[in-house]
């Protein structure tokens, strides 16, 4: 595996890939089924990627049964004496190409077998074929030995083969374990290590792959089940080991809440044991569960591995990882549903586009993720063979031959049981699922909705206790501090940054319309860490989205897979499964009001009650204050847990002229990581009382980096004030406001979660989808472990700095009522700096309207400036001093004027005049002008005032065939920097009516663009675009537009 090197980081591998699998119903081996196997991974061959030589593949692989009476006969010439079928185990190693390396693993793997009490019964050279290999290829393949294991013991029970199959696993955990510790360990890799399957997968085309082993091309090589996978990688160098198939399953598509789930089975390892003695003693060796630096679908297959070798049947551990919607599938049975809310308490999806096939070597099956978006087909045949595929077609089968056949869909699983000759449908799975413990009682006896403990709390406020004895503090934590009601809300506004034109253009409209406000797409104001004005920590974040083989997804067309609810308390054993395991508070939204955040602190029961912490330091310890108050709420968190909780509630409630609270983002993700490295995090979750969250971004942010829900106490109080007072009802002042603000928090956490393709919020929460841009790596390694970070900045210091700013403006005369003017959304005198400012307009505007260049010569120094002003990281740069290139090897400017192009701003954030001047002027120059995605007026086809470049985006506003012929290149546009993974902005009041002419809408409706364009979903989506598009327009080149971030990569 490449290791972590300048931009690239293992941690950002994605696929995009062909998947399927041959097998015969009653599990009958034969030659046939692997010959057929062949052919439809040969079949898929454009689902994979191959390198300029085309020859250098991504990786191709086949998972089969052992193979007995084969492996019989090739053993016996290298001495190896085999027992009968099952009762010996088959390795497929790749070792390292030096010989010296070679033996040291060699022996490292022969240690850790007999020190299980298993017999080596010997080695044997898998034979292979170099000639079909790229010199690239041949070069970093590893030796492929094949290491064969007898089974401990001559006792015999009815789950022996199961038993066996725990030992080989133990073993190979220890291998892994014991290898980390040899120098060449890292270059040794075990593809499969059973007695029930073996893979043959390597860094190779489909079509190579049984050139390159001479195995698969042996006649009596055969198996009851093959399952087969091609890859296509984005983002990603290939290698032997990151091949599929695993040693359970085969993946098409993206895990997107990775960094969450590897954190949370992290925590877990802290509780998990074998009652059942599976693993013949202690997990401790066998961690981490998840292996560091490897790719999304392996860590997936660790999780399944485990789970279903401590005893979950296989299509059980794959509902749980991927659950299908059941949140709002009201005609699921009961039964069902509360298998899924059951295990909701115990693991949290793997959220993202996903066709998984999987097997143990008996059972063989497939399933989609919860919104569909990978084609799966199956068909059944006459003769008893089940083929499935990432499409239909892919393996030729008589039309007389076909006995059945269909797709999966969303949230469907398919099971092929051999043991017992049975095709297992969604409903006969799910069914038997809901049936296997009584899930319904215990969610009903155990589980507790908040909901239900707020109406209990309004029918008689004293049967929780009141608000005041509910709030527990723990001993020593308390302080002298003004309480919150006695401070102005204006004071409390200023100390957590609020600025009027915050409350007036962001607040206000959420307040009165349950919908954040539609605004610019741009932002010229200079980065937080180049700021002159104290910024809000979350400033420093950016958010993580998807594109391409990720898809975004459409938070209101999916609306029926999409979930914002969550539970909160304690998680239990995941390799159990009792009545406490339900032993949860579930909430349907993370936005807690004041009713609900009172009913959560007056819990009695002692695993779920909560306890409050408070998040402030002492002003007067200055800066070095807030470093000493972050260590000591991590401390304060491991003694509540001590002393017994199931909630910690991180509270500035308190702030005061002595006491500034904790940035919000800092205190939660400080105390989440921390309490991951105790092993603590899963005895608590974590709920956030701040006044600093008010925007949706906030909100997300911290959810993001631990907080199960955020009480934003201070921005309901604000919100509340600028509502009107009910004229009937008894809604108290402010409530309906407070509502509709709630409404729109809601809404916007889909809309975050769905630009990463992320479905739940229980996926979401602690997922860290967010990057760093000015922080420095000491505090983002320790408390915000895991994020992205790729320029440095600022450190513990000067947060406290900012946030002791914003404190003094606050509290040094609480009489002033006015808040800071802001500036973040327009231009204000004495308001945050902006590119675009009266200056450079106006000296814009002169130059253009006089003819005068003099005047543009004066703008150009003022715009040049204003990267010189440190507002922007380019601005920070510098041409290096060299010798001047020989003016005769410069090319003239005519043609370097043929690669200029203007960027995509549409016919409507742009006026006719300004897009037109754009694209005669491009014209002139021999450049391009791209006509963004408004469409353009047929007017200007075959004249100067054509642009070049014409744009298609997910809207398709203005998309004609008229206008695409009329292009010399086609645009798809996939995402845009100044609001990536969303799309597309026109208020109405802009559409008028040749606006809405052009794009084929209706004056005066806002234009909103899907966050995805509806027909690309995946690779094989954007390449059925692109011959569309070139199909109309065969003369026009094609381009793919994205956005840089963190981890973007090749496609």
């Amino acid at each position: 595996m490449t290791e972590k090197q300048g931009l690239y980081d293992p941690a950002y591998e994605h696929d995009a890939c062909g998947i399927g699998f041959v097998a015969h119903i009653h599990g009958i081996p034969s030659r046939d089924i692997v010959e057929k196997s062949l052919a439809l991974l040969q079949n898929l061959s454009h689902r994979s990627a191959v390198a300029a030589d085309a020859c250098t593949g991504d990786g191709a692989g086949i998972l089969l049964q052992v193979p007995h009476a084969f492996m019989h006969r090739v053993c016996d010439p290298a001495g190896i004496s085999l027992p009968e079928a099952g009762s010996y185990g088959v390795a497929m190693v790749f070792l390292p190409s030096r010989r010296a390396d070679r033996v040291a693993c060699e022996r490292v793997i022969e240690a850790s077998i007999t020190d299980e009490g298993c017999a080596v019964l010997g080695w044997r050279d898998v034979p292979i074929d170099e000639a079909v290999l790229s010199s690239q290829t041949r070069r970093s393949r590893p030796v492929i030995r094949q290491l064969f294991i007898g089974r401990k013991g001559a006792e015999r029970d009815v789950d022996i083969n199961s038993s066996f199959e725990a030992t080989l696993y133990v073993i190979r955990r220890k291998i892994e374990a014991a290898l980390r510790a040899v120098p060449s360990g890292g270059d040794c890799y075990i593809a499969s290590f059973s007695s029930r399957s073996v893979v043959y997968k390597g860094m190779l085309r489909p079509d190579q792959l049984a050139g390159f082993y001479s195995d698969l091309r042996d006649p009596d090589l055969a198996s009851g089940i093959a399952m087969v996978h091609s890859r296509f990688s984005t983002n990603t160098f290939p290698s032997w080991r990151l091949a599929h198939p695993y040693r359970f399953l085969c993946h098409n598509g993206e895990i997107n809440t990775l960094r969450g789930n590897l954190n949370r089975m992290r925590v877990r390892e802290a509780l998990m044991s074998s009652t059942a003695s599976r693993f013949g003693g202690p997990l401790a060796a066998l961690l981490p569960v998840c292996s560091e630096n490897q790719s999304d679908s392996a860590s997936l297959d660790n999780v399944l591995e485990l789970l279903t070798l401590a005893g979950r049947p296989l299509a059980h551990a794959m509902a749980m990882l991927i659950p299908e919607a059941w949140e709002g599938a009201t005609a699921m049975s009961p039964e069902r549903r509360a298998f899924y809310e059951y295990h909701a308490s115990l693991m949290e999806p793997w959220d993202g586009p996903a066709a998984v096939a999987f097997t143990d070597g008996r059972q063989i099956g497939a399933m989609l993720d919860r919104n569909g978006l990978r084609p799966v087909r199956y068909l059944v045949t006459a003769d008893d063979l089940v083929v499935l595929s990432s499409e239909a077609g892919a393996l030729p089968i008589p039309v007389d031959n076909i006995r059945a056949k269909g797709r999966l869909e969303p949230g469907k699983m398919l099971v092929v049981n051999t043991t017992q000759g049975r095709i297992l449908d969604d409903e006969a799975i799910k069914m038997q699922l809901g049936m296997v413990r009584p899930y319904r009682r215990w969610v009903a006896e155990e589980r507790i909705d908040l909901e239900t403990l707020v109406a209990r709390q309004g029918e008689n406020s004293g049967e929780l206790g009141e608000e005041q004895g509910g709030r527990r503090q723990l001993e020593g934590e308390r302080r002298e501090v003004t309480t919150a009601q006695t401070v102005p809300l204006a004071v409390r506004q200023r100390a957590f940054g609020y600025t009027a034109d915050e409350v007036k253009m962001v607040l206000r409209p959420m307040a009165e319309a349950g919908e954040e406000p539609t605004g610019s797409m741009g932002n010229d104001t200079p980065l937080a860490v180049l700021s002159r004005r104290p910024q809000l920590l979350s400033s420093y974040f950016r958010q993580m989205f998807a594109q391409v083989t990720n898809p975004a997804i459409d938070p209101i067309r999916e609306q029926l897979v999409m979930s914002l609810a969550i539970n909160l308390g304690p998680q239990c054993n995941l390799l159990e499964e009792t009545a406490e395991h339900a032993k949860q508070l579930r909430i349907a939204q993370p936005i807690l009001t004041e009713q609900t955040i009172s009913a959560l602190r007056g819990v009695t029961d002692p695993s779920l009650r909560a306890v409050i912490l408070p998040a402030l330091f002492p002003v007067a310890e200055g800066t070095r204050g807030l470093e000493v108050a972050v260590d000591k709420l991590c401390l304060a968190a491991t003694r509540a847990i001590a002393e017994g909780c199931g909630v910690l509630i991180l509270s500035d409630r308190d702030v005061s002229a002595t006491h500034a609270p904790i940035p919000a983002p800092l205190a939660v993700s400080a105390v989440h990581h921390h309490l991951i490295r105790e092993g603590l995090r899963w005895r608590v979750s974590i709920v956030a009382e701040t006044g600093e969250a008010r925007e949706v971004s906030h909100l997300a942010l911290l959810i993001a980096y631990g907080a199960s829900a955020v009480h934003p106490y201070l921005a309901l109080e604000t919100v509340a004030a600028m509502g009107r007072p009910e004229a009937v009802g008894e809604k108290p002042h402010g409530s309906d406001a407070q509502e509709h603000y709630i409404k729109a928090l809601d809404k916007g956490l889909l809309k975050i979660m769905s630009k990463m393709g992320i479905s739940t919020l229980q996926s979401y929460c602690g997922a860290q989808l967010w990057e760093a841009v000015g922080l420095n790596a000491a505090l983002v390694d320790r408390h915000f472990t895991g994020t992205p970070s790729r320029v440095g900045g600022i450190g513990m210091e000067l947060i406290a700095e900012e946030t002791l700013r914003r404190h003094r403006t606050a509290f040094e005369d609480e009489s002033v009522a006015r808040l800071d003017p802001g500036g973040e959304f327009q231009y204000r005198v004495q308001g945050e700096h902006h590119n675009w400012n009266p200056m450079t307009i106006a000296k814009l505007q002169h130059a253009t309207q006089g003819d005068s260049y003099s005047t543009f010569r004066e703008f150009s120094a003022l715009a040049n400036d204003e990267t010189r002003r440190q507002s922007t990281l380019r601005g920070l740069l510098d041409f290096v001093g060299r010798d001047p290139v020989p003016l005769e090897e410069v090319e003239p400017a005519s043609a370097i004027t043929k690669r200029f192009c203007t960027g995509a701003m549409s016919f409507g954030s742009l006026s006719a005049p300004a897009h037109e001047t754009l694209a005669i002027a491009m014209n002139r120059l021999g450049g391009r002008s791209n006509s963004g995605e408004g469409g353009e007026d047929p007017t200007r086809f075959g004249t100067d005032r054509n642009s070049a470049i014409k744009q298609v985006a997910s809207a398709r506003f203005g998309v004609t065939a008229e206008y695409l012929v009329n292009a010399s290149e086609l645009q798809i546009k996939i995402a845009q920097g100044a609001k990536p993974g969303e799309g597309g902005q026109l208020p109405g009041h802009k559409v008028d009516a040749i606006i809405a002419r052009t794009r084929h809408s209706t004056p005066g409706v806002t234009l909103i663009s899907p966050p995805p364009h509806h027909d690309i979903y995946s690779i094989e989506d954007l390449a059925q675009l692109i011959y569309d598009l070139k199909a109309i327009c065969p003369n026009a080149a094609v381009s793919v537009k994205l956005v840089a971030e963190a981890g973007v990569g090749t496609v």
